[in-house]
């Protein structure tokens, strides 16, 4: 096969981009000769982060809508428009032979224009709820690559793929915790707590934060992912009592580093974070995250609970995060028992096994 020329579309989120970002790696390492080009949404992270890791990307106007009234929303279906005139010229231009939707704002209008023009096209739902997107593309795409079982509830049966969720190779780095912490600064023999709020950070797990540092015992120390829009305010918080066992950043790079580090993660419950915890095997606290639809964060966190295979805090009660955090860290067994849980919900080869199921509708398709 010749070039085979595939769009991938989505993002938003790291949530969404960087298990684009896998599958594209893994298509390529398929097929090197293969032409790819990523759609995203202008303002948004995949403008950065997809560059960034080699790829091509194309910009749309398009935007969500909002659930609450918001002057916005009257421009939503301009924006839409918009995006759908601008997705039908990418696509007559790059001419690809399928389309893979990650799920986010521009995928919507790409996908749909891929259908319209008798390309065929893949879903990847990371979620055990899927967003409303997804329920309407799913009756006009080919396959629809899941990550949880009995998702025949919102998709076609006969087109699902348990996959499981791509996630970054660069994680899967054997770090000792004596060389992380000297990248950090930090202490290898004290226990040591990963904060992520997600890759934009969650302004409701900073404050529980920051509201029981006070509680931090000598013995324990953290790594505080905060988002790019909180770090100022956070930084500027910090008790000068634990300043030299608390790491603050906007955003971490070197995620191979913190995950080395820490003995146990505090985490939001986005379907990409749960994949790269399960497959390294961490000790997890969830927080997931109220403000998304459907309640689905709290949906992925209980397919883990039940399992015991993590824990759960609400949202509502986020200034018991370190106290709650601190208490598990003193439960070896307790550890040990989420770390062995968790790692059975991994699926390290879902990237390739998604990039192959791409290649083989091209090859369907052009019988």
């Amino acid at each position: 096969m010749k070039e085979p020329r595939i769009i991938i579309s989505g993002g938003g989120t790291g949530g969404h981009i960087f298990p684009a970002i896998s599958i594209a790696k893994a298509i390529k390492e398929i097929y090197p000769e293969a032409q790819l080009l990523f759609v995203g949404a202008k303002g948004k992270m995949e403008m950065e982060k997809v560059p960034a890791a080699g790829f091509e990307i194309v910009g749309l106007p398009v935007a969500g809508f909002h659930r609450k009234l918001t002057a916005r929303n009257l421009l939503f279906p301009f924006k839409l428009m918009a995006s759908l005139m601008k997705a039908r010229g990418v696509i007559k231009k790059f001419k690809p032979q399928v389309a893979v939707g990650v799920g986010g704002y521009a995928s919507g209008p790409v996908l749909r224009i891929a259908s319209q023009s008798g390309i065929p096209c893949l879903l990847q739902e990371q979620n055990s709820y899927p967003g409303v997107t997804n329920r309407l593309l799913a009756q006009k795409s080919a396959k629809i690559c899941v990550a949880y079982d009995q998702m025949e509830r919102f998709f076609p049966a006969q087109k699902i793929l348990v996959t499981g969720n791509p996630v970054r190779n660069d994680l899967l780095c054997d770090i000792s915790k004596a060389d992380a912490a000297q990248f950090w600064g930090l202490d290898a023999t004290k226990k040591t707590i990963l904060v992520i709020g997600g890759s934009l950070g969650a302004r409701s797990v900073n404050q529980g934060v920051l509201a029981g540092l006070k509680e931090l015992t000598d013995d324990v120390q953290i790594i505080w992912q905060t988002g790019r829009f909180y770090f100022e305010e956070m930084k500027s918080k910090l008790p000068a009592a634990v300043a030299k066992r608390v790491i603050v950043t906007d955003f971490i790079s070197r995620m191979d580093m913190a995950f080395s580090m820490a003995d146990l993660v505090v985490s939001r419950a986005g379907a990409s974070s749960i994949s790269e915890l399960a497959i390294l095997g961490k000790a997890t606290l969830f927080v997931p995250s109220p403000n998304v639809s459907e309640d689905h964060q709290t949906k992925n966190a209980m397919a883990l609970v039940e399992k015991g295979a993590a824990k759960l805090l609400k949202d509502a009660d986020v200034a018991a995060i370190i106290a709650t955090a601190t208490e598990l860290l003193k439960d070896d067994n307790q550890l040990a028992g989420l770390s062995a849980n968790i790692r059975q919900f991994a699926r390290p080869d879902a990237a390739r096994d998604i990039a192959q199921e791409v290649i083989k509708l091209i090859k369907e398709s052009s019988k």
